[in-house]
């Protein structure tokens, strides 16, 4: 069968991927979850146990047709092709394809009169054979499969069906014949299928094995095969248009939009309850190959990445024709990339904010340290909140008494993020925004200046942010942005950040807040952990002189909330503390006598990390062993 995307030409090198990862080993369970044709899963089936997943129900057929044990028909007691292909159909007139997908009735040239009425009769026969258990559902997707490989041969489309030839090609007039579906190899474990959304299946599906082959262009799958779709589900639908094509309803993929399938993606990776992943996707398609390595890295165990080039011929459109000339990209070579990660247990996410003072790089030292079990997880300096969403607890409360930032990231968690996706990038082409454009940046802000602080757009910051030097969100007393433009902006790593937060941000109960920390006293239990990282007195942070708009810090503001910190030891509730070990021979004196006076614990990171050019040893102050 002809179709978008057929991965007959790849699979010589993903099984080469599988013999170099040692996962040739027989029963491993393969999950195969944009199964198509079930070319793959049919191809791996005298290997492995496989799991096959499609959203339209076609596919699903042709999977379940392809990768069932071989069909007996015991029960129905004959050969079905040899009496479709012996029955009489030519006064068979009340199917959906004579009156749809045919010239006499329609005037629609899908199929011949005569091969309509054969794929009529065939398909409701079938119907009835289930209805009266002379077959089982193996057996009755196994014909529909042969059904739809049947009348793919004898359509009167280029390829695809979104709409069919205006004179007939001379295969279309052949008689169809009822033929088997087409099989590569046999079943050799007890395989299952499915017919669900991906970013659904992946929920409640796991295996050794995970191979995803997502659509990659704009192109639907729904209405490129539509005819096909009708005829699996023989369900007579209401259509539309020249092409009679179906409602196509919630089956339209989030895959085949720009806006959205970066979400899909890292949703899917996420979720995914598989150790290996092979992920296959084009040169051509909307994702990048740079937010694709940053997606899978995310998840990836160090150092198990890796993307091979395989040179293909793509599918192209007229439209991509039309484009290729356009950008002068005409003859040029193509790539499919085929991907491939060990997964992690637990990734780390990270602040889409780049915050000064964020903690992503001792996150495993901040978890190593942590109490289990934790009710709920207060981070009352959430700053970018890169601590916070790593958190793990039943519930976490982000706080910062900077409630633009705030803003900021609540807004990037509630939004649609397609609608975000969309907002930033109209914008980025409204102001012309790039490196080193000044004056398309100095537009941007003055335009956000312009407006009362409670209504500008916290996303229009954020692009500040990406454009702004070192990324430093920095106001004047009057409230106003104030940070010159930097030598950075919005890139693919970027992208990422931003949707992994918004995915993790939703997928743990975290309610973002501003407040003033010591609000939270007299709610906080003994269940619960408290985690603090205050502007440190030794350090240089401009968030923290006083000058930008908000509260500065300072030893007053220091011994504040160390006060507070003693209170909630005596109650029992567990803290950790972070800091930062002496710079420069300046020495944070009130903290050192507070921990030792109270025999409190300092836990010194064994890592030193680079900041602002400056060597720094991090520290955890804590009231509690492990």
């Amino acid at each position: 069968m002809r179709y978008i995307g057929s991965k007959t030409k790849l699979l010589p090198a993903i099984q080469e991927l599988l013999q170099d990862k040692e996962l040739a080993s027989n029963g491993l369970r393969f999950c195969d979850l944009f199964a198509g044709t079930s070319i793959v899963g049919d191809y791996f089936q005298n290997t492995y146990c496989v799991i096959a997943n499609d959203s339209l129900y076609a596919a699903y057929c042709l999977s379940r047709g392809k990768l069932c044990h071989p069909c007996t028909f015991q029960q129905l007691g004959f050969n079905p092709f040899e009496y479709f292909n012996n029955a009489d159909t030519a006064n068979y007139l009340q199917g959906f394809c004579y009156n749809n997908f045919a010239p006499s009735v329609s005037g629609c040239m899908y199929f011949s009169d005569a091969n309509a009425r054969r794929i009529d009769y065939i398909r409701d026969t079938i119907d009835l054979w289930h209805a009266d258990n002379l077959i089982n559902n193996d057996e009755r997707c196994y014909l529909i499969a042969s059904l739809l490989e049947s009348a793919s041969k004898v359509s009167n489309v280029a390829g695809v069906y979104s709409a069919f030839l205006r004179t007939w090609d001379p295969r279309a007039l052949k008689s169809m014949p009822f033929i088997p579906v087409e099989k590569i190899n046999n079943a050799k474990f007890d395989n299952t299928y499915y017919c669900e959304d991906a970013n659904d299946a992946i929920t409640h599906i796991q295996g050794d094995i995970l191979y995803i082959d997502p659509p990659y262009t704009p192109t639907q799958y729904v209405s490129q095969y539509h005819v096909l779709e009708t005829i699996a589900r023989n369900d007579n639908p209401q259509t539309h248009g020249v092409g009679a094509h179906r409602d196509n309803g919630n089956q339209i993929s989030k895959w085949c939009k720009a806006e959205y399938v970066g979400y899909e993606f890292e949703r899917l990776i996420a979720e995914a309850k598989f150790e290996h992943i092979i992920f296959s996707y084009s040169d051509a398609g909307i994702m990048t190959k740079e937010f694709i390595e940053q997606v899978l890295k995310r998840y990836a165990v160090e150092g198990s990445y890796e993307c091979r080039d395989i040179d293909f011929i793509k599918y192209r459109s007229t439209r991509s024709v039309k484009k290729e000339i356009v950008d002068n990209k005409q003859g040029s070579k193509h790539y499919e990339w085929l991907f491939y990660i060990r997964k992690r247990q637990t990734p780390m996410y990270i602040s889409p904010l780049n915050y000064i003072g964020g903690k992503f790089h001792i996150i495993p030292f901040i978890q190593d340290n942590t109490p289990q079990n934790i009710n709920i997880y207060y981070d009352l300096f959430g700053g970018g909140a890169t601590v916070g969403i790593n958190a793990t607890a039943e519930k976490i409360i982000y706080n910062d008494i900077n409630w633009i930032v705030k803003d900021l990231l609540s807004k990037i968690k509630e939004d649609d993020i397609g609608s975000t996706i969309k907002y930033i990038t109209k914008t980025i082409k409204k102001y012309g925004l790039a490196k080193t454009q000044k004056e398309a940046y100095y537009s941007l802000r003055t335009d956000y200046n312009s407006k009362e602080p409670h209504d500008r757009n916290p996303l229009d910051l954020y692009l500040l942010i990406c454009y702004g030097f070192e990324h430093q969100i920095r106001f004047n007393s009057k409230m106003e942005f104030n940070n010159p433009i930097g030598n950075s902006g919005f890139n693919q790593e970027m992208l990422e950040k931003l949707i992994s937060f918004h995915y993790i941000a939703n997928k743990k109960d975290i309610p973002f807040a501003s407040s003033d920390y010591l609000t939270y006293e007299d709610k906080i239990t003994p269940n619960d952990f408290v985690y603090c990282d205050p502007p440190y007195l030794n350090s240089c942070g401009a968030y923290n002189d006083g000058k930008r708009g908000f509260n500065g810090w300072d030893e007053q503001q220091e011994q504040k909330l160390l006060s507070f910190l003693l209170r909630l030891h005596r109650r029992g509730v567990h803290f950790m503390l972070s800091n930062m070990a002496d710079r420069n021979g300046n020495t944070n004196t009130t903290m050192h006598n507070w921990v030792r006076d109270n025999g409190f614990r300092i836990i010194c990171n064994d890592k030193v990390t680079k900041r602002n050019r400056q060597d720094r040893i991090e520290i955890l102050i804590v009231n509690y062993d492990l």
